[in-house]
């Protein structure tokens, strides 16, 4: 069985997504360039796992530093969240880690240095364990939504390789399979990293779910022939109104379930919620390299002296959005009311 992500004697053990399906190898991160690295080349994906990544970097960032003063330290650790924030830009994942491992040493500045090391590596530990838990309660509330025989349509990866754990939109997939349920799974492949086809469909068929693979552009046809049941995704960022920042390619499926009255759902963790934006318009939207468009497994698929564009996520509107299923519950529009009731809980 394979495994996302691991501690182990003080060395960080990441499976390396950029190779699946076809090799099947992890690589160590020894130190916080191994992490930002990992995150930003997409060795690492999936907006649960970069933040559960990005916790243990901080941790191997600042684990041999020689300071002795807290103010030395805080400074030294503030370069590094610094550091990694700016690995990836959209998944709100990441600045929430980075935000609980900084409240660890504000928190407790008269402990020794040696003691706030520890308790770095324990909040990052426990932010794992933590992801890992989120990820079964979402799958118990999302497998409500699935019905015997099922055909469901799913977008980019959302299953152990985004996560530390069981997975968001894929967790629930897998938990009514337990269910005994019989479903089948159409991927969209997830152009240009080919998230759907390479991981998707890899871990779909290690759980024994039938799943079919189509290119990106063959879902309006599929859905126009009654063969989708429902839509599940993942979230890289929800705002207060329930507009949803994920894998490019997202909006327009969440048009197409709106038009042909089927239901569209977003499983998200709590983590991926950002309730200080009101709306997706002020969500930043990372850029990737163009070069990352022009070319697949190496090979060059398109003519020299041209461009490419590759914004990495798209924004759905909240309006477009079925329901979107959290650890605490599954909401409902209008979202600016229903979410206020997640934003009372976050806060206890």
């Amino acid at each position: 069985m394979f495994f996302s992500i691991k501690w182990q004697k003080n060395k960080l053990i990441l499976i390396d997504q950029r190779k699946l399906p076809f090799k099947h190898t992890y690589i160590e991160c020894k130190d916080v360039k191994n992490v930002w690295k990992a995150i930003r080349n997409l060795t690492v994906r999936g907006a649960p796992l970069i933040g559960v990544t990005a916790g243990f970097g901080v941790y191997l960032g600042i684990k041999d530093s020689q300071v002795r003063s807290y103010t030395q330290f805080k400074k030294e650790l503030d370069k590094i969240i610094s550091y990694l924030a700016n690995s990836r830009p959209t998944a709100i994942n990441l600045f929430w880690v980075l935000e609980r491992m900084k409240g660890v040493v504000e928190k407790n500045k008269n402990k020794s240095i040696k003691e706030l090391k520890r308790m770095i590596l324990k909040e990052a530990i426990r932010i794992m364990e933590e992801d890992r838990n989120t990820c079964e309660r979402l799958a118990w509330w999302g497998e409500k939504l699935i019905e015997d025989k099922d055909r469901i349509l799913t977008y980019c990866n959302t299953g152990i390789l985004a996560t530390a754990g069981l997975g968001t939109a894929l967790g629930a997939i897998y938990r009514a399979k337990e269910k005994g349920k019989n479903i089948e799974v159409f991927a969209c492949e997830t152009r240009p990293f080919l998230q759907g086809a390479r991981l998707t469909c890899w871990e779909l068929k290690e759980k024994k779910i039938p799943v079919t693979l189509i290119c990106d552009n063959m879902a309006g046809v599929l859905i126009a022939q009654r063969k989708v049941d429902k839509i599940f995704v993942g979230s890289d960022r929800t705002v207060a109104n329930g507009d949803t920042a994920n894998k490019v390619g997202t909006y327009n499926l969440a048009i197409l379930a709106h038009y042909h009255r089927i239901p569209f759902y977003v499983v998200a963790p709590s983590s991926s919620f950002d309730f200080k934006i009101k709306s997706g318009k002020e969500i930043p939207i990372e850029e990737r390299p163009p070069e990352e468009m022009l070319y697949i497994g190496g090979k060059r698929i398109a003519p020299y002296g041209i461009k490419a564009y590759y914004p990495c996520f798209d924004i759905t509107p909240g309006k477009l959005i079925t329901a979107i299923i959290t650890e605490k519950g599954i909401f409902y529009p209008p979202y600016k009311k229903s979410l206020k009731k997640l934003q009372r809980w976050l806060k206890k």
